[in-house]
């Protein structure tokens, strides 16, 4: 039996009318959740506001409601909670509720625009190998231990996050490791946690649909760092201009990572070919199955990281050379004629100058690169141009198509991108709507030795046109399309 006043500990309340003694079954922020003796927290979304239903969680049988400014009406028997912020109130309660599970094991969180999938899923990789039972909360997947579960968002809500560490405490977790979004740090999902460490990866155009400004969204990631204990320790890449500023109020140990800056942890890339990199880290060399510059920059971030966790830097070097490439990022196969085809999640003007720049460094010239590139409705309108422009000035061809169109028209998407390509780029470009055709089309147009990068949806395996999620798996179709060439 949980008590109210119990789950309302650190959780800033501006008044209280009614009992706090009360037992309650559960939290809920769902009005059409709640069920009898449940918690109802109002939320104040970006589309619906939770205040608005406090009148309906009431008639389901909430018997206490959490929310940041008083109803008119007052119901007899329900006990009100005003808080000063309703989200920061839902984390804390959450992690009241199941026990404060961040606490018993190491939390590591990252964040930063590009890498934080990766950085994560590889280093829940390496904890596994190394015989740990390792927590996993990623955009592609959450994994508690050898379960595995699907995401639905970058962060998830408080209560998501703190029901799924405490199954990791169930079955032993040591280590979970956390993508941190910029959404789900101004969304206060990540507050009454306990964080060992975070790790910054970079910081470049994105979500500005979400955040009014960069210095906001910067500032943002910021305050994950803020709020780290003087116990954690904080990893950034001192290569960006942004790394540095994430030490500024942290009360936690400071160490850095680089690759042409001084710091804590450096790297040299001494070989980058199609089938792996060797790397010189700290006066200690190791070839790793992962390609590119950013995936160098990944793969320190990674050794620093497990490093400070504990583990034997030549165990951890050995590690590394075992870890595979994480799904949707920088993924390849090549056809029997050859082909190489990639697919990456790259969705942002940085990532898919990454992925671009890897490939040119790679290839020899003699190969013709071909991008299929498309930009997300109902978001960032601003980086469309961006996207089109960098795909069609470091590629031979590009195709730009859709990508998930959500609510918006994929013609006004496409036309919006069209923007950013140069006249003397416009030869060499191509606009189809349809996703399958448009991969379709490069593989027709690919010849011996020719390279396909296929961008933006990586890992999803579905494509969201007006509400409607369809099945829609960028490898497996350039696969089926490279294999029907071949016969």
């Amino acid at each position: 039996m949980i008590i109210l006043k119990d789950i309302l500990y650190k959780v800033a309340i501006e008044s209280v009318h009614g009992s706090t003694e009360m037992a309650i079954e559960k939290i809920e922020f769902d009005s059409r959740k709640v069920q009898e003796n449940d918690v109802f927290v109002a939320i104040r979304g970006t589309v619906s506001n939770g205040h608005d239903f406090i009148e309906k969680a009431i008639n389901l049988g909430a018997v206490a409601i959490v929310c940041d400014t008083l109803p008119e009406i007052i119901v007899s028997g329900v006990t009100y909670i005003e808080v000063k912020d309703t989200n920061s109130a839902l984390a804390f309660m959450a992690s009241n509720y199941y026990g404060n599970p961040s606490v018993n094991l190491k939390l590591i969180g990252i964040t930063g625009t590009n890498g934080k999938t990766t950085i994560a899923s590889l280093l829940y990789q390496l904890f596994k190998k190394a015989g740990y039972k390792v927590g996993l909360l990623s955009t592609v997947k959450i994994m508690i231990d050898e379960i595995e579960y699907k995401a639905t968002h970058t962060t998830p809500d408080s209560l998501t996050i703190n029901h799924y560490l405490a199954e990791m405490n169930t079955v032993g977790v040591a280590y979970c490791f956390m993508e941190v979004s910029s959404h789900g740090i101004h969304q206060k999902r990540t507050e009454g946690l306990h964080f060992a460490a975070g790790v910054f990866t970079n910081l470049s155009h994105d979500h500005l649909d979400y955040h009014p400004t960069f210095a906001e969204y910067r500032d943002v990631k910021k305050l994950f760092f803020d709020h780290l204990p003087k116990t954690a320790f904080a990893l950034t890449n001192v290569d960006d201009k942004n790394g540095a500023i994430m030490f500024q109020n942290t009360a936690a140990r400071k160490l850095t990572y680089a690759l042409k800056s001084y710091a804590d942890f450096k790297a040299q890339i001494l070989e980058n070919q199609l089938s792996g990199l060797l790397l010189k880290i700290n006066e200690s060399e190791v070839w790793v199955k992962l390609i590119g510059t950013f995936n160098a920059y990944n793969l320190l971030a990674i050794y620093g990281t497990a490093v400070e966790l504990g583990l034997d830097k030549l165990e951890v070097l050995r590690l590394l050379s075992e870890l595979e490439s994480v799904s949707g990022r920088f993924q390849f196969i090549v056809s029997e004629e050859q082909i190489t085809a990639i697919v990456d999640y790259a969705h942002t003007p940085d990532a898919l100058e990454n992925v671009l720049k890897t490939i040119n460094d790679i290839r020899t010239n003699n190969e013709h690169l071909i991008t299929v590139i498309g930009c997300g409705g109902d978001r960032d309108k601003a980086k469309r141009p961006i996207m089109a422009h960098i795909a069609t000035s470091m590629s031979n061809k590009v195709i730009i198509t859709s990508d998930n169109p959500r609510t918006e028209d994929p013609i006004d998407i496409i036309a919006d991108m069209e923007k950013g390509v140069e006249v003397q780029n416009q030869r060499k470009t191509l606009s189809i709507v349809d996703r399958k055709q448009a991969i379709k089309t490069a593989c027709q147009l690919a010849s011996f030795k020719d390279i396909i990068l296929i961008a933006g949806k990586g890992h999803e395996t579905y494509q969201e046109i007006n509400g409607v999620r369809y099945d829609f798996d960028d490898m497996k179709i350039v696969k089926e399309f490279l294999e029907q060439l071949n016969k």
